[in-house]
């Protein structure tokens, strides 16, 4: 049996009784780790349960699921997702490849960002079509999702909008020299994200798009644009929790600690929406907005985490790949102009990476 098991958002505790059990009674346990990141090490959860933890990338689970698929004939396969197993197309796909293969599958459900990001005090069924917001590349700037973003925002809902994950890219300069060598993982930062976003509003707008929208119950509201709100939400469900509020302007130059960041654009909102949106305002007075989630210990809770509003000239643009650099990965500095860092800063940073 295949057995594919949702560990929920924080930590190794978070595991339903369900899916405790499941774990405990397979030979192999699968550690999926592509398409978000655990809370904990690894070998916190090998301790637990006194069994290897294999890490999967997405190779394995896409080319190579044989390895996976075929210990489950004979007996039963734990395959572990961060979250809701089923929030991602790959694992549909290696269901129903175990389907195919005679293998009886159980999922087992647990928390993931669909339903955890009510925490921000948003309505869930006022949110819309969920997005994804990539890296973009001095080559590569894809915005069709914001297409999506202008009829959610039309029908006056709310836009979670997932941020990219890079983890496991191949490095395409040591291919090139015959050695297989992969990048450093990236996770995209809500400052990232929001300044990809403004960029996309003023292209548009200059364009001839008109990114303020009516919508049916005949409000106004502004889409990426500088004054647009949304909401920060990070590491959701971990101890250092962080769900703060602000313009997308603010969010651009904001400092909302390590990953994993997703951002919620915001539709209309009633009272009790505005209410605690402004208690999380990123430049609200400290100690007004909602606790994190608990730490280790029963009952404890960590100092509140808070994001930090940078000046200008603290922001660093990304990293921009040397010249001629073909990596896919390599991320562009037009974050820069939207968050006005100076022009000297920016091309010191570029200088700085096409040197490393």
């Amino acid at each position: 049996m295949l057995f594919m098991i949702g560990m929920g958002l924080g930590d190794e505790n978070d595991v339903t009784a369900k899916g405790d059990a499941a774990i405990r009674s397979s030979s192999l346990v699968v550690l999926e780790m592509y398409t978000s990141i655990l809370g904990v090490n690894t070998e916190r959860l090998a301790e637990k349960y006194g069994k290897e933890i294999v890490i999967a990338d997405r190779e394995m689970v896409e080319s190579e699921a044989d390895k996976i698929l075929e210990p489950a004939r004979e007996g039963n396969v734990a395959f572990l997702v961060v979250g809701d197993v089923m929030a991602a197309t790959t694992h549909t796909d290696l269901a129903l490849r175990a389907l195919d293969m005679g293998i009886e599958v159980r999922v087992i459900h647990n928390a993931s960002i669909m339903n955890a990001v009510a925490s921000c005090g948003l309505q869930l069924y006022n949110f819309g079509q969920t997005i994804t917001v990539p890296f973009w590349t001095d080559k590569w700037q894809p915005d069709s999702f914001f297409e999506k973003i202008l009829h959610n925002s039309r029908g006056g809902l709310h836009t979670l909008c997932l941020l990219d994950i890079k983890v496991k890219e191949p490095d395409f300069q040591a291919m090139a020299r015959g050695k297989r060598k992969f990048l450093p993982p990236r996770y995209m930062t809500v400052r990232q994200a929001a300044a990809i976003l403004l960029e996309i509003g003023k292209r548009r707008r200059e364009e001839g798009v008109d990114t303020t929208v009516t919508t049916l119950s005949g409000s106004t509201l502004r889409v990426c644009e500088p004054t647009s709100l949304a909401v920060a939400v990070c590491r959701i469900g971990m101890a250092t929790q962080l769900i703060t509020s602000g313009t997308l302007e603010q969010l651009a130059r904001s400092d909302c600690g390590p990953p994993l960041h997703s951002l919620v654009l915001v539709g209309e909102t009633h009272e009790l929406e505005d209410a605690l949106l402004a208690r999380m305002a990123i430049d609200a007075e400290p100690g007004k907005g909602p606790r994190p989630a608990p730490g280790d210990a029963v009952g404890e809770l960590p100092p509140p985490a808070r994001a930090t509003l940078l000046e200008p000239e603290d922001i660093e643009v990304w990293d921009i790949p040397a010249a001629g650099d073909p990596r896919p990965g390599g991320e562009t500095s037009i974050g820069a102009a939207v968050v006005g860092v100076p022009a000297a800063a920016a091309a010191a940073t570029s200088a700085d990476a096409a040197s490393s």
